[in-house]
């Protein structure tokens, strides 16, 4: 079964820096494409960042120049460095792999089929 474990959340200050790893499996750095989401209290999950499995990189407005998503296959696994964090970049960041070599709507949460636990990054002004 393929599993994802997700570790690098913590606290830090606003203008600080974390990066996120997501620790997958042979399988999961094949799919079609692996993100990144995140989910604040009360809110609905939210598409981060993805790579496809050739390399291409697409970013949510919100994050864009100040995150940078990355895998690394031979490692099988997928980073996110998030820097010149906000407030309101505090959520629970959740790793997730289509689970399918073919095509989906990569921005959208419930067409990955492999998700980890998630890691809390917390923002303080």
């Amino acid at each position: 079964q393929v599993q994802l474990v997700e570790s690098g959340g913590g606290s830090v200050q606003a203008g600080g820096s974390l990066t996120l790893s997501c620790a997958g499996s042979e399988y999961a750095v094949k799919d079609y494409c692996m993100g990144w989401f995140r989910q604040a209290p009360g809110k609905e999950r939210e598409w981060v960042a993805h790579i496809f499995s050739d390399g291409r990189i697409e970013y949510a407005e919100s994050v864009k120049g100040r995150f940078t998503i990355s895998k690394d296959n031979a490692k099988n696994s997928l980073y996110l460095q998030m820097n010149s964090l906000k407030p309101e970049d505090t959520a629970m960041y959740y790793c997730a792999a289509s689970g399918t070599e073919g095509w989906i709507l990569c921005q959208v949460a419930d067409e990955y089929n492999v998700w980890g636990q998630g890691t809390q990054v917390t923002v303080s002004s």
